[in-house]
């Protein structure tokens, strides 16, 4: 009887041990970043982000008169800021998001728009409901600092 309790405690023992060794070897969920697919398909997001932008009526006179070099650099900007918000290797360098909007008087409409280009993106690309909906939690905090400025 002794050493049948003996051996159900060990066997305990070791479901306890093995219980705990699983949990430290479980895997973290990978990053959003990585789940995105890196800097480059966050690139492409943004290429086309931008592209919808410029053809949406409702905002495209904001875009289609920057010379090349300003889309240049507003995609590259918006990819650092994807990049570094989704826990990737970048650094977003730009101006934040109160003085980079200064003076351009932006819509609760122009917003709206510009969110609806941003999905159109990502679905394009299909970015699984899951990111999208992380990606634009982190972003959407952002909208304090720019409609309205």
């Amino acid at each position: 009887m002794r050493s049948t309790r003996l051996r159900g405690a060990g066997l305990v023992l070791v479901a306890v041990v093995l219980s705990g060794c699983a949990g430290m070897m479980a895997k973290e969920e990978p990053s959003l970043y990585s789940r995105l697919g890196g800097r480059d398909p966050i690139g492409l997001v943004v290429d086309d982000f931008v592209a919808n932008l410029s053809a949406d009526p409702r905002v495209s006179a904001r875009f289609k008169a920057l010379p090349p070099e300003q889309v240049f650099r507003l995609k590259s900007y918006l990819a650092d800021q994807i990049c570094e918000a989704s826990g990737g290797p970048c650094s977003y360098v730009g101006r934040d998001m109160k003085s980079a909007h200064q003076g351009m008087k932006i819509t609760e409409a122009e917003w709206n728009a510009t969110v609806e280009g941003l999905v159109k993106a990502l679905d394009k690309h299909k970015v699984p409901a899951k990111e999208n909906s992380e990606l634009l939690g982190l972003l959407g905090p952002m909208k304090k600092d720019i409609v309205g400025q």
